[in-house]
């Protein structure tokens, strides 16, 4: 990843504080300033959060992590990044296609933008902040032990219920992406 300039890191602050000021629900007691600070004293996770931005993810602060002072991004698009879409699971997965294969996975992709992928918890948790997913679904963490047997795990929200699913790793769809996490 590239280092922001000036007026793109401008730009990205001027797009978070928006959300954040728009979304007070899902960091309730915190400070933009704050966070501010802190993403100017991390200049690579700034990279990171204009990746997750550029793609579709339209990343908001969804909580603080008191013992480690970081703050915490997720991916809060209404539905899977469009940017991120299309992918296998992994690269262990994207190699296994004999053809067809897509541009990347969801494991890569993720470690490119330096980012992690969200857990089944995390995907649990970031849904008491809205209805996400209910058109499209996400990739997210999978054990393993499933992997070991070649499954994956996905998740969305359907019936105004969250589902955990399965498929094989090496499989792909237009209308399932991932969503990131970020400590700053």
């Amino acid at each position: 990843m590239n280092a922001l300039t000036q007026q793109q890191q401008q730009e990205l602050f001027d797009i978070l504080k928006a959300r954040f000021e728009k979304n007070l629900a899902r960091h309730a007691g915190l400070e933009w300033q704050d966070v501010r600070a802190r993403l100017e004293e991390n200049p690579g996770k700034l990279s990171s959060l204009n990746e997750m931005e550029q793609t579709g993810g339209e990343p908001d602060v969804v909580g603080y992590d008191k013992s480690t002072g970081e703050y915490i991004f997720y991916d809060c698009s209404a539905e899977s990044p469009k940017g991120r879409r299309s992918l296998c699971y992994d690269r262990e997965a994207l190699d296994a296609r004999k053809e067809f294969k897509p541009a990347d996975s969801a494991i890569n992709m993720a470690a490119a933008m330096g980012i992690e992928i969200l857990t089944e918890e995390q995907y649990r948790s970031l849904q008491q902040f809205g209805k996400f997913d209910t058109k499209t679904s996400s990739w997210v963490l999978t054990p393993q032990a499933i992997r070991q047997l070649g499954g994956a795990v996905f998740c969305d929200r359907r019936y105004d219920h969250v589902f955990t699913y399965h498929n094989g790793a090496e499989s792909y769809y237009a209308a399932r992406g991932f969503r990131g996490s970020l400590r700053v």
